[in-house]
């Protein structure tokens, strides 16, 4: 799309215009991009905005990497900043921080999945288990069941021994949901507690934890 027809249509009132003219901008430069895309971070159709902070994940400047921070701070549709999030973290490194420091201010849990997924594929593991055990504390058991995942991840890494006291202590949880992800988790462990563990999931009382636990075994 020409660049005289993408202005033309990011001014039009039918936002399918605007989102189209959005994904147009992905043929340009940064210099040209950028500039275009900041000026609809408030645009009044969520979509739009979604569109906005997806482009913008594929410039890497500081102007875009600020226009992430703000959208993820301010947007007021869950969607909208987790796809922010998305994108600031193909900022690598230097989006670690930002992201955790998000997690721990924002407790919706689209957010929060986004972000332990995002920061497993930064290969952090500190920042991992801590934004791990601020989930496991919150009260969205869809995050808490991520973040017993995520706990797996850890396998292998400098934050091994941690990861696997957490999840010996999350064997006794009184949530099924959680004993199951705990089981999967402790598959990646190779520790003798690790494996004790699992033989004790394996006599649980819930019959879909016990089969969590015994997965592997009847493959």
């Amino acid at each position: 799309m020409e660049l005289h027809q993408i202005e033309t249509d990011l001014q039009n009132s039918d936002f399918k215009y605007r989102l189209d003219a959005i994904a147009a901008l992905n043929d340009y430069p940064s210099e040209v991009a950028v500039p275009l895309l900041t000026k609809h971070l408030h645009d009044p159709e969520f979509l739009v905005r979604s569109f906005v902070a997806r482009g913008l994940g594929k410039h890497q400047t500081s102007e875009s990497f600020a226009a992430l921070l703000e959208i993820i701070k301010f947007d007021n549709t869950p969607n909208v900043r987790a796809e922010a999030a998305n994108s600031l973290s193909l900022f690598g490194r230097l989006s670690v921080s930002h992201l955790v420091q998000t997690f721990f201010m924002d407790e919706h849990w689209l957010l929060r999945r986004t972000i332990l997924a995002t920061l497993v594929e930064l290969e952090c593991p500190e920042e991992i288990l801590e934004v791990c055990v601020q989930g496991l504390e919150g009260e969205d058991a869809s995050v808490r069941e991520a973040a017993v995942d995520t706990l797996g991840s850890l396998a292998g890494s400098r934050q091994h021994q941690a990861a696997l006291s957490q999840l010996l202590i999350l064997k006794n949880s009184q949530s099924e949901r959680i004993r199951i992800q705990v089981a999967y988790a402790l598959k990646h462990f190779d520790d003798p507690d690790a494996k004790e563990a699992l033989a004790q999931l394996r006599q649980d009382a819930n019959h879909r934890v016990v089969g969590a636990a015994m997965e592997d075994l009847l493959q």
